[in-house]
């Protein structure tokens, strides 16, 4: 059961309560079968965005478009969307069939067609046996299929998902994440997804919208804003263990050279960096940033660049495969992701070295990567 595929635009958009502005102005277009992940923290405007995408909050200022069509002041049944809720939203009275049919009822869709598409959704989500049971006799995860199941039959031109599986254990999660992939694959409907966990947009997003206080902070592949993060804020939301953040001042410059080159004092100490990964012009101060996997432990019989640090190892964590180690250097606190064979222990003494080409540079006044 393919249904149609859908672009959506949004140009200019913004909500404001009162004097509070919720979401500020900004515009984006998801492309037809496109999995757009809205991801930041609580409070960011991601799900105000979503239910203005679904006609369940007024559009301050600004358009929204679905095909093509102006959905400002369309009726949210008119819209051709469907929503997943947090909560699955099921009537508890009702058993599964009744819950996935109860909007095609209200459309007045005949009894037959009705079956027809529910037993089709119910075979793809593997809830054909539960069809005659209730809400409460299911677990979470099925609760979840039969909420997804009822947004299916009726055919959207745009899928809408709040947090889904925020309510599921971790190992269900996982499940329902790989489920949800396959069903997207399978329809291929265009699908505006929120998350505020970065595992989540990560697997499953086409492109992620990472907003912060009302403002879109960057739009990306998950690829693109994990290796090049336009600023601070999103380099340090994405990424777990978060990115290792270091102030550095200009100490001094080497002669006969422009301002990138020199020595530079951090919290770790002064270091040695010939040049930086970018040219900070006349910048005296900038913010250096290095996620924890490109931490380098070094072998004590490794040529030493200037970039070394000594520190101590504070606490490791034995994670499986990879350990995690927090390091006390001077004054900072650094993460190293580190092979989990043979790794260093707590209380050991620890070369690390920064590598130039894994640094991310920020100005330190604005906070956006250089």
């Amino acid at each position: 059961m393919k249904a149609d595929m859908s672009e959506v635009k949004l140009q200019r958009l913004a909500k404001s309560y009162g004097g509070f502005a919720a979401v500020k102005e900004f515009d984006l277009e998801i492309g037809k079968g496109e999995f757009l992940v809205l991801l930041g923290p609580s409070g960011c405007g991601k799900s105000t965005t979503l239910r203005m995408i679904a006609g369940l909050e007024s559009i301050t200022s600004g358009d929204l478009f679905i095909n093509g069509k102006r959905m400002n002041d369309v009726d949210p049944k008119d819209r051709g969307v469907a929503m997943v809720f947090q909560n699955y939203a099921l009537y508890p009275h009702r058993t599964v069939f009744d819950n996935m049919a109860m909007a095609l009822k209200l459309k007045r869709v005949p009894a037959a067609e009705i079956r027809k598409r529910v037993e089709q959704t119910a075979e793809m989500l593997g809830l054909m046996e539960y069809l005659e049971r209730k809400p409460a006799a299911l677990s979470g995860g099925q609760r979840q299929r039969v909420a997804i199941g009822r947004a299916i039959v009726r055919t959207p031109v745009v899928f809408l998902f709040d947090e889904p599986l925020s309510n599921l254990d971790a190992m269900l999660r996982v499940k329902m994440r790989m489920e949800l992939q396959e069903l997207h694959e399978g329809l291929g409907v265009t699908s505006v997804y929120v998350t505020h966990d970065q595992v989540e947009a990560m697997t499953l997003a086409d492109r992620i919208v990472i907003m912060n206080n009302g403002v879109v902070e960057q739009v990306g592949t998950p690829r693109e804003v994990y290796d090049r993060p336009f600023n601070e804020f999103v380099a340090t939301f994405i990424g777990s263990p978060t990115m290792n953040i270091l102030d550095f001042e200009l100490l001094e410059n080497v002669p006969d050279s422009n301002s990138k080159k020199g020595c530079w004092v951090t919290p770790c100490g002064s270091l040695s960096f010939p040049s930086l990964p970018v040219d900070t012009g006349t910048r005296r101060k900038v913010r250096v940033g290095i996620r924890p996997e490109h931490l380098e432990i070094l072998a004590k019989r490794k040529q030493m660049s200037g970039h070394e640090i000594q520190a101590r190892v504070q606490l490791d964590e034995l994670l499986g495969a990879d350990a995690l180690l927090v390091l006390a250097v001077g004054d900072a606190r650094l993460t190293a992701r580190v092979s989990g064979i043979d790794h260093p222990k707590r209380g050991d003494h620890v070369t690390l070295n920064l590598p130039l080409a894994q640094l991310h540079v920020f100005d330190a006044e604005t906070g956006m990567a250089i």
